[in-house]
């Protein structure tokens, strides 16, 4: 039992954390100090570090250093703080604060929402989670540059061909182009982004199952035939648990950080200096 004992590596770190710590008292015998100590779970925690970052447990030097790094930062960490080097340093302020809206908002972190909880904000937050409609639609395309002047009035005749006959082979009415023929179901923010914002518009607008046109685009002209329309819902909680529990996490958080500092701020009496008659510096 002793020999299993004493092959575990933290009681080597702890002995030799004791020989650093002899180490120190000689250098510093005689002299008023500070107590500064390096707890054994300090010293697993940098061993267990290291061992992370590099994959093996630090030597016998290296976690010696491991400890002179640790002691040498709280050593000028103390200094800094007894010189009011963290007073008016817009970091270290930043920092602090980060670290106290943590610890006021930590609980939030471990609360579990329950399917009541989040069936209430998904209804009060319906739009944030709402899934938008999208449609699908068929085209045919004319060429400014080849049609010119006539080009509205030939997509004209088109749309006259296609309206009697909604089946007609479009490959040998409109004009070659690299644009699909056909569009699989997309929300109006991709129809947007390639054709633009009033031809999306436009297929918004446009019954279903029925040629319209000539609807303009940055490429020219088409006639338009939308093939199937899915309108704007809101999801089930099923659908969007994940995003709903990450949200409803958000919220709670953000309310109990309103909450605690509002108990802090009543420790406090703020006065707020008017710039009213004061000069301002040049």
């Amino acid at each position: 039992m002793l020999k299993r004992v004493l092959k575990e590596p933290l009681v080597h770190f702890l002995a030799l954390a004791l020989a650093i710590f002899a180490g120190y008292a000689l250098v510093g015998a005689g002299e008023r100090q500070e107590r500064i100590a390096v707890t054994a779970p300090k010293i697993e925690q940098m061993a267990t570090l290291f061992t992370k970052t590099w994959q093996r447990p630090p030597s016998a030097a290296e976690l010696k250093g491991l400890i002179d790094d640790y002691v040498k930062e709280e050593v000028l960490v103390r200094q800094a703080l007894a010189l009011g080097l963290d007073r008016d340093d817009a970091v270290v302020r930043r920092r602090l604060r980060q670290k106290m809206e943590f610890l006021n908002t930590a609980d939030a972190e471990a609360l579990e929402p329950t399917d009541a909880e989040l069936e209430a904000y998904l209804t009060s937050n319906a739009d944030a989670f709402r899934i938008k409609g999208m449609l699908a639609f068929e085209q045919v395309f004319l060429s400014p540059q080849r049609h010119g002047g006539r080009a509205k009035e030939e997509a004209g005749s088109i749309l006259q061909i296609l309206l009697s006959d909604p089946e007609a082979n479009r490959s040998l009415l409109g004009d070659a182009t690299l644009l699909p023929p056909e569009a699989a179901l997309s929300d109006s923010a991709s129809i947007t982004q390639t054709f633009g914002a009033d031809f999306a518009k436009a297929l918004d607008q446009a019954p279903v199952d029925q040629w319209i046109g000539p609807v303009v685009s940055g490429f020219g002209l088409h006639l338009v035939r939308v093939t199937e329309r899915v309108p704007d819902r809101t999801p089930s909680l099923g659908e969007v648990r994940d995003a709903v529990a990450r949200e409803w996490t958000n919220a709670r958080r953000s309310e109990l950080e309103d909450q605690q500092f509002a108990k802090l701020l009543k420790g406090y009496t703020v006065t707020i200096e008017s710039l009213v008659g004061k000069e301002t510096g040049r």
